[in-house]
């Protein structure tokens, strides 16, 4: 009775969201209420000063973590909008004679996961719906728009990763890179099923998914453990692009040159890549340390610096069309389409916080380090699923139980963040928010909608089931993870 009695903030989100359908501003909104009142009677640990300081604290620094890359983020969306990026890289696809298998294989693992890693926030899919509406029947089309979204834990440059690390007191590379370990069934699950929903089922078309598929794993894997997060996604999805158009470009194929209007995600690799480079050959990064209860930030590590550096490369080159009379002045449009993400966030990041400063996970905790080894697992990958699936994204539900996570014993809690991570970013894929932007840009009918929900949720489901497995396989084969 005392664990559900704690767990009712939580449990209060997923009823608001799951059953009221009410928005997850509202469910996180009540989620705090819920939290500080409960704190207040001194429902799990004594409401004192210090600690309410501290989760304060740690949410305004999380929250700064997250608002430096979602800003500019945002703002270098809007810009490739305005100037018909994503519909010149569309239409480039369209024009390679690419056979079947090669076509699938360039959405799912290729284009989807390179543009998705760059910016987030479903951007891909402005991208990839009209190519894939093009290239399959619809029905189809949708199915692989989701599955297109796989790559979000790398999602954003990686942010819902380092801000997981900082939650589980773990650092960032080597959480991506156990998580790359257990997203690998899930990646190659979903590409399998894409070749099979569109025809492509000959041998050729398996060579191709095992070629592409090991090429995508093992850079993501390297990127991962080399560099962390930020680039992996990227350089994995940048790696199956090359790998697919090379044929073409060696051929000298009509339309197989890289489109010139897409030359600003080319100015953001480059951005990216020099951020990386200079951090890492600067120490630069630890120069200016912010440090709060539980939390600490490098600012100048931050991918949002690589955002705003490609922002102003674009802007100096296009300024007339992006402050073009059709368009909102672009700290209106940012404004408009940044503040609701970032407050539903700070709402999340705040309960997580007061869960964690309160006391209301420790109980949570006992209960999962009393199981054995082999039954944490199924556990932690249905939480993360749970808090993925809610949120519509992986950095909602590792603000959820990542902190749960980080008080579990030492052995163990590396493999847990990463199936937590994992769980979370494959089941937010799948979620309503993240099938709504599909439905939105494809102007489905109302029989799609209904279809297309109850398939991400599937796709949820059968996403959670197997980095659980892994997770019990990883466990059962190097017991010395636990």
């Amino acid at each position: 009775m005392s664990l559900l009695l704690h767990l009712s903030p939580l449990l209060l989100v997923m009823l608001a969201l799951m059953v009221l359908r009410r928005p997850p501003l509202q469910a996180a909104l009540a989620g705090c209420l819920l939290a500080l009142l409960l704190w207040a009677l001194g429902a799990a640990r004594p409401l004192q000063g210090a600690d309410l300081g501290a989760a304060a604290l740690d949410t305004a620094l999380l929250l700064a973590i997250t608002a430096s890359v979602i800003v500019p983020g945002l703002a270098f969306v809007i810009a490739i909008e305005r100037l018909g990026v994503n519909q010149a890289l569309s239409q480039s696809v369209q024009a390679l004679a690419l056979p079947r298998a090669n076509q699938v294989l360039l959405v799912v693992l290729g284009l989807g996961p390179l543009l998705e890693s760059m910016t987030g926030f479903g951007v891909s899919m402005v991208a990839t719906v009209p190519l894939l509406l093009a290239l399959f029947a619809r029905p189809v089309a949708l199915r692989l728009a989701l599955v297109g979204m796989a790559i979000m834990p790398w999602g954003t440059l990686g942010l819902a990763t380092v801000v997981g690390a900082s939650l589980a007191g773990l650092a960032p590379e080597a959480l991506a890179a156990d998580t790359a370990l257990v997203s690998a069934p899930v990646f190659l699950a979903v590409a399998a099923l894409s070749l099979w929903w569109t025809g492509a089922r000959g041998a050729r078309a398996w060579l191709a998914l095992a070629v592409h598929g090991t090429l995508f794993l093992a850079v993501l894997w390297a990127l991962s453990r080399a560099t962390g997060p930020e680039v992996a996604g990227v350089g994995a999805g940048l790696a199956v692009v090359l790998a697919v158009l090379a044929p073409s470009w060696l051929a000298r194929a009509r339309g197989a040159a890289w489109p010139h209007a897409a030359w600003p995600y080319l100015a953001l690799i480059a951005c990216v890549v020099l951020l990386k480079w200079v951090t890492l050959l600067t120490r630069l990064d630890e120069r200016w340390t912010v440090a709060g209860a539980a939390v600490v930030w490098k600012p100048l590590a931050s991918p949002g610096i690589a955002l705003a550096a490609a922002l102003a490369w674009v802007w100096l080159r296009r300024s007339r069309t992006l402050q073009d009379a059709a368009h909102p002045p672009l700290a209106r449009a940012l404004g408009a389409r940044a503040a609701r993400p970032l407050v539903t966030i700070a709402c999340f990041l705040a309960l997580s916080q007061m869960m964690v400063k309160g006391g209301f996970l420790d109980g949570l905790t006992h209960s999962l380090a009393a199981l054995p080894p082999l039954a944490v697992a199924p556990a932690v990958g249905l939480m993360g699923a749970l808090s993925g699936y809610m949120t519509g994204s992986t950095l909602g539900g590792n603000a959820l139980f990542m902190p749960a996570i980080a008080l579990l014993p030492e052995g163990g809690r590396a493999l847990l963040a990463a199936l937590q991570n994992s769980a979370a970013g494959h089941a937010a894929m799948g979620s309503i928010p993240i099938a709504m932007v599909v439905l939105g840009l494809a102007r489905t009918t109302p029989d799609e909608e209904g279809r297309l929900v109850r398939f991400g949720f599937l796709l949820a489901c059968m996403n959670a089931a197997l980095v659980a497995l892994t997770a019990v396989a990883v466990l059962a084969l190097q017991p010395g993870r636990w």
